[in-house]
């Protein structure tokens, strides 16, 4: 049987977000960086037409709300994150949570704190589809502010040094965050409702 081990870099680095998808509590993750990638807020979520809806405080929609993502760029920082071994089956359970995101084989561009050697046959990570990917913010777009939170918090349990490396390596946001409510929710099981 294979080790598969996803590369975490946004939310999937807290331990109780990726315990509500998978059902179980992850092992303790690896610190890793990705050679030859990049960390930004170009993962956009039609706010109006997906599986969750959120408002604003004054009960206004934004349009968008913007996730991390990450893709090829040779000449940016290393993004760090956390290595989660996986199952197929939990795979499976991601590809679910991550909806807007494709599955990208990562394993060569991935380097481990300590640089010893990774112990998995593979290593994926999420990179945002095409139809979600925008590299232009869109207009009237937002940031839900308990996913930042979340993602610093976890960054945070990783140590300090990667808490600094996460804000070093990430791109500012390009929109405000802001205290957004759930306002329609057909979101599958194990799925963030925070975000």
């Amino acid at each position: 049987m294979r080790r598969l081990a996803v590369f975490a870099y946004g939310s999937l680095v807290s331990p109780a977000s990726v315990a509500e998808t998978l059902g179980r509590a992850p092992r303790p993750a690896r610190v890793a960086q990705l050679e030859g990638w990049t960390r930004n807020w170009t993962q956009a979520r039609d706010n109006l037409a997906s599986e969750k809806t959120f408002a604003r405080p004054d009960g206004s929609l934004p349009r968008y709300f913007l996730g991390l993502n990450v893709e090829p760029a040779e000449e940016a920082p290393a993004p760090n994150g956390a290595l989660i071994d996986v199952t197929e089956l939990e795979l499976e359970r991601l590809d679910l949570r991550e909806i807007r995101y494709r599955r990208v084989d990562v394993t060569a561009a991935v380097r481990t704190a300590s640089g010893e050697p990774l112990g998995f046959d593979a290593v994926i990570a999420y990179a945002a589809r095409a139809e979600n990917h925008r590299p232009e913010t869109p207009p009237d777009a937002a940031i839900v502010a308990t996913y930042p939170r979340t993602i610093a918090a976890a960054f945070s349990v990783l140590g300090p040094e990667q808490l600094e490396l996460y804000r070093a390596t990430t791109a500012p946001p390009p929109v405000p965050a802001i205290e957004a409510h759930l306002v329609r929710d057909r979101i599958p099981v194990g799925n963030p409702r925070e975000w």
